[in-house]
This record gives structure tokens, C-alpha cells and sequence, in this order.
């Protein structure tokens, strides 16, 4: 039985707020089942936890043009795969993180058994900077802005419909999905009503509605 503390976090699915997603957990008590607060939505609820043998690996995290090393512990029978998302806990925050690559002897891999892995590449997916190239209302597409939001991961973006972010406003025309995002069925998406979450977005594709005329760049 893997042993806990009151006050300790975990990665847990929260049947309220996340059933298919691990959140972060503080334990209230431990014992044969432990008390489980979710710290997305404040539910209680009781957890078994299941005997688990964990192995160390390194994880290399990228977050808006930066990165950082940690260990993770995996568990040994896990099979790791490109798209799949973890909690990775560190003295200084806890960050979710989604995979990118596995480096193993052979190369970087796809997918690989957690005991092939030496190192987990991974990018940081709870707060994301998308990339935005912009241009103006009338249609012109040779003049063109380029910029960063920075949204959570999970922010929603849908063809058609129009956001403001500070001064910017302006309306959805297409989004360019990342490699390793999962579930959509083309690359880039362009027909109204087509959508998809921040952290799964590599650039959107806008038209301004904030401006009747632009500036010489």
C-alpha cells in the first residue's frame, strides 16, 4: 500500500471536476482509505491506493522558451507514450506537463515501456503561450501582426467566434494544431464552429476587430 501523510499532495482523477484527468490532491487522512481534498474544486472524497513500484527517471520540461530538469517516479510497468499528460511536483511549484519525446537507447521514441526510458521530454501545459498572427479587418493578409497570449492550458479557442484579451480583440479564423496534441482529425482547422483547447494549439490565425486602420510596421 503506498503510504501517505495528511498534508501531502498527489496526482488523483477528481470525480467532480476531472474523472479523466489527474489533479492535485491534498491528503486530510490517511489509513486504509485516504481522505482526499481536490484543490481545483475543494471535493472530498476517499481514495484507495493501490500498492506501486516506482522507478527515477529524468524529465526535461519546457515552458515559453525555457527549461529545467527534475526526477520523476514513474511506475515500472507503465508503457510512456507522446501526448500523455503527468503532475510533476517540484520544490518550487507543481506543474502539469505533457510529453513530447522519449529518449531511449534506440533514439527519441514515440512510445516506449517506462524501463527503455532514460530521459521524458516534455513541454508545461497549465499555462501556455500561444503563438497569434493577426491581420487587420478589411482582409489584407500581407500586412500581418504576430504576438503571444498567455491563457491557461485548457482555454477553449472556436473558428468564428471573437475574444478580447486586454487591448486585442479579435475574431477566430484558423487553428494550427501541435504534433502532439490527440483527437482532431486535420492539422489545421478552419470551418466555423471547429475548436480546440490553448495547450493543443500551435498558432491562431486571427482577424483584428479592435482597429479600423493599421500603422506602417
Amino acid at each position: 500500500m503506498t503510504t501517505v501523510s495528511p498534508g501531502e499532495r498527489l496526482g488523483l482523477p477528481c470525480p467532480a471536476c476531472s474523472p479523466d484527468l489527474e489533479t492535485v490532491h491534498e491528503v486530510l487522512k490517511d489509513g486504509g482509505q485516504v481522505t482526499v481534498r481536490c484543490t481545483e474544486c475543494d471535493h472530498v472524497h476517499k481514495e484507495q491506493l493501490p500498492e506501486e513500484t516506482t522507478v527515477p527517471r529524468d524529465v526535461v520540461v519546457s515552458q515559453d522558451g525555457e527549461s529545467f530538469t527534475a526526477r520523476v517516479d514513474v511506475p515500472e510497468d507503465e508503457q510512456l507514450a507522446v501526448g500523455e499528460e503527468f503532475l510533476l511536483e517540484t520544490e518550487e511549484a507543481v506543474v502539469t506537463a505533457r510529453i513530447t519525446s522519449l529518449e531511449t537507447d534506440e533514439g527519441r521514441e514515440d512510445d516506449a515501456p517506462v524501463d527503455a526510458v532514460e530521459t521524458i521530454w516534455s513541454r508545461a501545459v497549465g499555462n501556455v503561450a500561444v503563438n497569434v498572427t493577426m491581420h487587420p479587418k478589411d482582409g489584407r493578409h500581407d500586412e500581418t501582426e504576430s504576438f503571444k497570449l498567455q491563457v491557461p492550458g485548457d482555454y477553449e479557442f472556436r473558428v468564428g467566434e471573437t475574444e478580447a484579451f486586454g487591448d486585442e480583440e479579435f475574431t477566430v479564423e484558423g487553428l494550427h494544431i501541435r504534433d502532439d496534441a490527440h483527437g482532431y482529425d486535420f492539422d489545421k482547422l478552419d470551418y466555423e464552429g471547429d475548436s480546440a483547447v490553448a495547450k493543443d494549439i500551435n498558432r491562431l490565425y486571427v482577424r483584428d476587430e479592435s482597429t479600423t486602420a493599421w500603422s506602417a510596421w
